[in-house]
């Protein structure tokens, strides 16, 4: 049977959402009619624990343009996401959040940037009304910051509503927290990047799942994306530099320690006993920084030559799909080849 064309696959996470769910889906249905193309809803629930997943089974009984994607467990955002890009069709991709924060009413203007000819069409929230202290000033700095490692001129990384060419989001390795930094990672492949000025609505029911633990995992996480950018392919680049840099400051102690000793005839121990260790402690760390680029190398090869491992998992699918979707495939990874 033909498989119907979709232009526009709606893909959002859901984790303890219940009071938003539906308002959500509602105001999506009708952005999406109003726009006059075929589209899909994919919502993940990501192990709520409240009736969030009875809501999305509801509405999936009366939306054929709904699939429900119920993860095994609450995997993280990165994680659902990447489940929800695996199992959309749409020519275009549009994820954003459950929490109502986002507004579906300004999807036409991701889809017009698209539409230029960008392959990323990203939000930016312009004029945000969240916590000063908690939450704007750690993302202005670590979008600051990541602008200048990546090379992305962007003003907000963080946010989820972005639009995506469907062939570019999935050749984005995801994993981990990399969700918010996909516009970095997708600039390894070339990809043109917009952005699109968005409103940030105050949440109105539910609780929050961001909190100030989540500014000390972001400024980690810049440091992977800073490694991942420069030197995924090249680790031993990264620890070389460090290594010869190392060996070199033991080197020139070393030197100058044999030249008192042999030459001055001093005793090391005595007058030059701190020198002594810190040169030794050099050396020894260059060796290892040596190692570890050389154990780097390898893992990189061994990351390029092995077949992919799914981040998620997902426990039950809910979709009207035509195509026949083998058991094994929906529980273990993409449901794309």
């Amino acid at each position: 049977m033909h498989e119907e064309h979709i232009h526009y696959s709606i893909v959002v996470p859901f984790y303890n959402e219940q009071e938003n769910v539906l308002p959500l889906y509602m105001k999506i249905s009708e952005v999406m009619d109003g726009i006059g193309e075929s589209f899909e809803m994919i919502f993940i629930d990501d192990g709520s624990r409240d009736r969030t997943f009875r809501i999305l089974s509801e509405i999936f009984e009366n939306d054929r343009r709904v699939n429900v994607l119920r993860l095994r467990r609450n995997f993280g955002q990165t994680a659902a996401l990447k489940a929800g890009f695996d199992f959309a069709r749409g020519e275009v991709i549009i994820s954003m959040d459950g929490d109502l924060q986002h507004d579906p009413e300004e999807i036409p203007q991701f889809i017009a940037k698209i539409r230029e000819g960008y392959d990323i069409a990203s939000g930016w929230r312009a004029h945000r009304t969240d916590n000063w202290l908690t939450r704007q000033l750690p993302s202005r700095i670590a979008n600051w910051i990541m602008a200048r490692l990546s090379g992305v001129d962007l003003h907000d990384f963080g946010t989820t509503f972005k639009a995506y060419r469907r062939e570019v989001i999935q050749q984005v390795a995801l994993y981990g927290d990399l969700h918010r930094f996909i516009p970095a990672l997708a600039s390894l492949t070339g990809a043109t990047i917009a952005e699109v000025p968005i409103r940030n609505i105050p949440r109105q029911t539910g609780k929050s799942n961001y909190g100030l633990s989540r500014t000390i995992r972001v400024a980690l996480d810049l440091i992977s994306v800073k490694f991942l950018l420069n030197y995924l392919t090249r680790p031993f680049h990264f620890f070389g530099k460090l290594a010869f840099t190392s060996l070199a400051g033991g080197g020139a102690i070393g030197c100058f320690l044999a030249y008192d000793k042999f030459w001055l005839r001093q005793h090391i121990m005595i007058e030059h006993g701190p020198l002594l260790l810190i040169g030794i402690l050099l050396i020894v760390s260059g060796i290892q920084f040596m190692s570890l680029g050389l154990i780097g190398e390898m893992l990189s090869r061994t990351y390029y030559e092995s077949q992919n491992k799914p981040i998620y998992s997902v426990r039950e699918v809910r979709s009207r799909r035509d195509e026949a979707v083998d058991s094994t495939r929906r529980d273990s990874g993409p449901w794309h080849s």
